[in-house]
């Protein structure tokens, strides 16, 4: 007879504000993988092509991951014509014959592949990566070319579409690999692209043109197939474009790899000759050490050693400028140099002013004073000179304001921080973990100050101040100028405005609006930060070359 069972159910699992970030990212990037949906998918399948990820799936080596960048891309853009999902393209580094590669392949489930605004910028973006890093690149080319209803925001501007051939040419005088191969449309301008690589691949049934058979017709009244345009057999026999002609996306990709296997390896950085055995880092749930939304204060130091080699972290000037942690470790065996936005409250001692003793004062973490500017200055000054790569740990809500700050040089010493990071040649990589609000984001190497990487978590916030603080100072500029206009609102009308602004100002916060503009290269996990931290140092052990470090005038 069987017994009835009297073992407690198993607890529900726990809802936190982590637990349901991470779902809706994983729910969001499930959505962005999709492309342009499930036909769209099956209408490439039915032509004999491979989808963009399930080519990228074939290219890099076997168990290896791929990490991709700027994955959300136009999330929640261009809604008006159906959007365009992940830029419509796919970008990341992986793994070729045991080397990293940066991989662009046009997605033509979204749009038959063509370029929107933030497509070009998103390819220019991956471009300047692979430069930087002296990255090779596979382009798998599939695109119907520019979007024409957008053709004024895609084409003539510094960093619109003209701005990849640029790059094309750029890489290849530095001597980085590009292989190409066209596995469908490339059409227009955008058939440069393949063209201005080391070599060039093409499949049967796809087509190599600067103009189409309906524009050629329209053009010059010329009737002409597509095959006899720009077919692989024509390009191969007589055009003489192509430099290999197969089959199918199957064969191209083992080419691909076949080639790249050739190629021979160039000298590392100079910080990543002094790599050594990788350590394990101490186990962390970095969700339990880290607040969701910023309330809680923790020690950065607590985060750094659990994401360095046997958690061993040598500060600097650990009791001056608390309020940013500085210091050397190991990542990967890689040498690094953190900067990082320490979060506790610090009881800060202070020159005694005549006084006998000292007098104390109480410094916010995440709040950037005059002493924590200079040691960080100094502390990126060292790094340079010692030739190891920064990491910019940004949990910032801006310099410290006030009589007091002010008289004590806040602006000249926040302005040599701004200097020193600026001009740093070492590679430099920023993670933001919560706040990057206002003139903190530019010390802590924001977009604008060129990190080879940047990454951040789903707790992200991005933006000249925070949420309530915005909406205040909206709300009053609002506020005046429908009093100016002989409108007294009342207080209904005055929460109603207050709620609008406040809303629109969180969804300008969420890090996917400016993942959707590449203002950070990837969303990530916390507990992926290490690994990704890693590969990312090994993308940038592959430039060999570091210019001097020089920093031009400093305020003193």
């Amino acid at each position: 007879m069987t017994q009835p069972d009297t073992s407690a159910p198993p607890a529900p699992p726990t809802h936190t504000p982590w637990t349901d970030a991470l779902a809706r990212l994983d729910t969001d990037r499930a959505r962005v993988h999709a492309g342009g949906g499930a036909k769209a998918q099956q209408r490439q399948h039915d032509k004999n092509r491979l989808t963009a990820r399930e080519r990228i799936r074939q290219l890099i080596d076997d168990g290896t991951p791929f990490d991709e960048l700027m994955t959300f891309a136009g999330w929640e853009m261009y809604q008006d014509v159906g959007g365009c999902p992940s830029g419509g393209t796919v970008t990341g580094i992986g793994q070729i014959q045991g080397r990293p590669w940066m991989i662009i392949a046009n997605d033509a489930t979204v749009k038959a592949g063509a370029f929107f605004p933030i497509t070009a910028k998103k390819v220019i973006r991956a471009q300047t990566i692979a430069l930087e890093n002296h990255l090779p690149v596979v382009y798998l080319v599939d695109s119907a070319g520019v979007y024409l209803p957008m053709q004024d925001e895609i084409f003539p501007d510094q960093d619109d579409f003209g701005r990849v051939f640029y790059l094309n040419a750029r890489m290849s005088a530095r001597g980085i690999p590009q292989i190409a191969a066209i596995m469908g449309n490339c059409v227009a301008g955008g058939a440069y692209l393949p063209v201005m690589c080391d070599t060039l691949i093409m499949t049967e049934g796809s087509g190599l043109y600067l103009a189409g058979p309906a524009l050629v017709k329209a053009a010059i009244g010329q009737v002409v197939d597509s095959e006899d345009l720009g077919g692989a057999s024509m390009h191969a026999s007589i055009a003489g474009t192509v430099d290999y002609k197969e089959p199918d996306d199957a064969a191209a990709l083992r080419r691909i790899r076949a080639l790249a296997d050739l190629y021979a390896q160039g000298d590392s950085a100079p910080f990543a000759r002094r790599r050594k055995e990788t350590l394990p880092a101490p186990e962390r749930d970095l969700t339990d050490l880290v607040g969701f939304d910023g309330s809680k204060t923790y020690d950065v130091r607590d985060l750094i050693t659990a994401l360095v080699d046997g958690g061993e972290f040598h500060e600097f000037k650990p009791e001056y400028g608390e309020t940013l942690v500085c210091g050397f470790a190991r990542a990967g065996g890689y040498p690094v140099a953190f900067v990082a936005n320490q979060r506790t409250v610090i009881k800060k001692k202070l020159k005694s002013g005549g006084e006998p003793g000292l007098r104390t004062r109480i410094e916010v973490g995440g709040v950037i004073y005059g002493d924590s500017a200079d040691k960080a200055a100094r502390f990126i000054m060292d790094a340079n000179q010692a030739g190891v790569p920064l990491v910019f740990l940004s949990d910032v809500t801006g310099f410290m304001v006030g009589r007091d700050s002010e008289q004590e040089g806040i602006i000249r010493r926040g302005a040599k921080l701004v200097n020193a990071v600026s001009n740093t040649v070492v590679p430099k990589i920023t993670i933001i973990t919560g706040g990057s609000f206002g003139a903190g984001n530019y010390a802590m190497n924001g977009k604008a100050y060129a990190p080879r990487f940047l990454f951040a978590w789903p707790s992200a916030k991005y933006a000249v101040m925070s949420g309530n603080a915005a909406a205040k100072t909206l709300l009053d500029i609002q506020l005046a100028a429908l009093k100016r206009s002989g409108h007294q609102p009342d207080d209904e009308e005055l929460q109603k405005l207050y709620d609008e602004v406040k809303s629109k100002y969180d969804t300008e916060l969420d890090p996917r609006y400016a993942a959707a503009r590449l203002w950070v290269d990837e969303i990530i996990p916390p507990n992926d930060t290490r690994e990704r931290l890693i590969r990312a140092l090994e993308a940038c052990a592959q430039n060999p070359h570091q210019d001097e470090f020089r920093v031009g005038v400093f305020q003193v």
